[in-house]
């Protein structure tokens, strides 16, 4: 597993005994380790984002509540799931590739538009064309019916852009559905899938790292809320395990990884550690851990030089999976 260094913070040109203590492994983390302009979005979406009790209308409604129109792109059938396409080169462009992206919301929110323009930027850094699963959501519709939407569409990307290299990719929960797919694909022999992009993912119902208790509270995306939409997505009769790829028993012969994770995140560790699964099964994995940013910063483009950052060295290393 290669790791590459977080973007370093401006100097800290305080006098040294009016620094925040430095923070090395081990050390518990200062009053607030997200960067001045993380912690100002961070408190802004979080008042605006209810607790879970609120309920399934409620939590969606907010995810939806800074959608803004988007300029229209093309849609599909595939497989029955409905798609949205992103072309990064001009009608597409044979040999790119074609990133199959499945978004988060804990299974349970956002949808095709609150993605809109993350798509977009994958495609239009990258020339990619980007396929964005409409995969029916919890708790209507509870694991493993999401998963077998994200690999419908991977089959259907397969057969309509053939001999172009397919990318499985996703945030969150997306990256959960993204990781379980490639594991299905490996088992079930294809489509053959040439990179995982694992943007901060689901990957362990258990929630036990360190990071579920230090961030539970106050960094966006609390250890409450996860618990919740683990309950929405299995139902009381749900195999949690199944629905964990971290959890699989063998990670070997995969396509290469990138997991771009937030350090102020419950979820940082689950992501960590399976990083170091499929580094020591040989399979090539980069971790991009980002310092002073938490869960969902992605969304912050223009607003946090982190989430530029992200998405350019996500970009770069799709690009690498060409050569």
């Amino acid at each position: 597993m290669t790791t590459e260094p977080p973007a370093r913070r401006p100097a800290d040109d305080r006098p040294p005994d009016l620094r925040p203590p430095a923070h090395h492994p081990g050390d518990r983390y200062p009053a607030d380790p997200l960067t001045p302009a993380a912690r100002a979005l961070c408190d802004a979406m979080s008042a605006a984002f209810p607790r879970p009790e609120a309920g399934v209308a409620a939590l969606r409604a907010a995810a939806r509540a800074g959608v803004r129109e988007a300029p229209a792109a093309a849609a599909a059938s595939a497989n029955g799931v409905p798609v949205r396409l992103y072309e990064g080169a001009e009608g597409g462009t044979d040999g790119e590739l074609v990133v199959v992206f499945a978004h988060g919301g804990g299974w349970v929110l956002c949808d095709l538009d609150t993605h809109d323009r993350l798509c977009r930027t994958l495609a239009s850094r990258t020339g990619a064309t980007v396929v964005s699963v409409d995969y029916r959501r919890a708790p209507e519709h509870r694991f493993p019916a999401a998963e077998d939407d994200v690999h419908a569409v991977l089959e259907w990307a397969a057969g309509t852009y053939p001999g172009r290299p397919l990318v499985l990719a996703g945030d969150s929960s997306g990256g959960n559905l993204a990781a379980a797919t490639a594991l299905r694909a490996r088992d079930r022999g294809g489509p053959p899938v040439a990179g995982q992009l694992l943007v901060y993912p689901v990957l362990d119902h258990r929630l036990d790292g360190d990071s579920a208790r230090v961030f539970a509270e106050g960094h966006f995306h609390t250890t409450a809320h996860m618990r919740w939409y683990w309950q929405q997505y299995l139902g009381p009769d749900g195999d949690p395990a199944a629905a964990s790829p971290g959890l699989a028993d063998d990670v070997s012969g995969l396509p290469p990884a990138l997991l771009v994770l937030a350090d102020c995140d419950p979820l940082r560790d689950e992501g960590l550690a399976y990083a170091r699964r499929l580094s020591a099964a040989g399979v090539p994995t980069l971790v991009q851990l980002h310092t002073g940013v938490f869960h969902g910063f992605l969304g912050g483009t223009g607003l946090l030089p982190e989430a530029d950052g992200a998405l350019d060295a996500a970009a770069a290393w799709l690009r690498t999976l060409l050569r």
